[in-house]
């Protein structure tokens, strides 16, 4: 985040260090005044004035630690409340949806979930099912939301919220975003599910410490999203990480819904997995993810993970990530597996073996990292505001 200048005024630079507080707050949980001023480059003064206010207005409250060490008096812990800001997280899936209202400082405060068939993606019919659940879970919980993060498979125009172009949903051209405004009357963000997921393995996953990373997803199809000096790569329009329609086999591959021959989804999204453990193409996730727990020879997954270093080695090589983070379902891939496609992607990748080795991990978010990034994504606007 960069500072603001020197012709700034003084309520836009007291404004700016209100947010800056409240996003460290937000994002690494509780920290003591001293610790927040060597942190943000501010004099105590400064800190006490914000956190003074901060806490009159209920965003913040400071307690003693619960674990003291050494004598005397203990310094007060400032913590975030969930309840002074909460947004609606919602995840849309190709086979279900899931949905959590987050509070301050990233606390999950109530969640639901329900399956997705055939018969029940039409769009009307899933926000319809949205909106209700938001607001059963609204009393439930006796909070009043204050913006909405949606997650999305498929390309999403940020501007707006429509949805370009998510062919196993069969939703092209849902203007899903002013659609939920509409009804829900709170400000809604949407965002690709591959975009979502690297934000929140950004703030609160595997890549906190990492400014350059890329993470990828498989639900049906393969997904990529980029945070490059610690920014989001977003493109033109929002369209960007659509890593999945790499050509890797343009001879001998499958025809893939984007028109090409032998995209790198073709070889290792869902269905290929599927293929690989000898199970139905269009197998149940769940199915999918049990036979991987059980599996007892991983060498059935060698073509599959041939495939899926070759597409991680050009990853590499073209945007120097210090790390990828495999999520969704790479996540049930056995160990070994990734050991050996990381073990792979260095040899082949002359970027890796410059910057020592580019590091290949499994999402600790699993399932609910695109949940977590819908949520962020909601709190962008949030915290410049309270």
């Amino acid at each position: 985040m960069t500072g603001p200048t020197s012709g700034t005024r003084p309520d836009e630079i007291r404004r700016h260090n209100r947010t800056a507080l409240l996003r460290r707050l937000h994002i690494d949980g509780p920290s003591t005044r001293a610790s927040l001023a060597a942190e943000l480059g501010l004099n105590r003064s400064t800190i006490k004035a914000l956190v003074d206010g901060l806490a009159e207005a209920g965003v913040v409250a400071e307690r003693v630690p619960a674990l003291r060490s050494g004598a005397g008096r203990p310094s007060l812990l400032v913590l975030p409340q969930p309840h002074a800001a909460v947004v609606v997280a919602i995840d849309v899936r190709v086979e279900q949806v899931a949905m959590g209202f987050v509070g301050l400082g990233g606390e999950v405060l109530g969640r639901d979930s329900w399956n997705l068939h055939h018969r029940t993606r039409d769009p009307a019919e899933v926000i319809t099912h949205i909106v209700e659940s938001a607001r059963l879970m609204a009393d439930e919980l006796d909070v009043t939301a204050v913006g909405v993060g949606v997650s999305v498979p498929g390309v999403v125009r940020r501007s707006d919220g429509q949805v370009h172009e998510a062919p196993n949903l069969h939703w092209t051209g849902v203007a899903l975003g002013k659609r939920l405004e509409a009804v829900l009357k709170l400000p809604v963000q949407v965002g690709n599910d591959a975009e979502l997921g690297a934000l929140a393995e950004h703030v609160r996953g595997a890549a906190r410490a990492s400014s350059d990373m890329v993470y990828i997803s498989a639900d049906v199809g393969v997904g990529g999203g980029v945070i490059l000096s610690g920014q989001p790569l977003r493109g033109s329009g929002g369209y960007v990480g659509e890593l999945g329609h790499m050509v890797v086999n343009p001879r001998g591959g499958r025809r893939c819904y984007c028109g090409c021959d032998g995209c790198w989804e073709t070889e290792v999204g869902e269905p290929a997995l599927c293929r690989a453990l000898g199970l139905p193409e269009d197998a149940p996730r769940g199915a999918v993810v049990a036979a991987l727990r059980a599996l007892e020879d991983p060498s059935v997954l060698d073509e599959f993970a041939d495939w899926l270093a070759l597409g991680l080695a050009n990853i590499v090589n073209v945007l120097g990530p210090e790390l990828v983070v495999l999520g969704d379902l790479y996540t049930a891939l056995p160990m070994s597996v990734v050991d050996n496609v990381s073990t792979v992607v260095q040899r082949r990748s002359l970027v890796s073996r410059a910057v020592g080795g580019t590091q290949i991990v499994t999402s600790p978010l699993g399932r609910d990292a695109k949940l977590i990034g819908a949520a962020e994504l909601a709190f962008e606007p949030v915290l410049d505001a309270l």
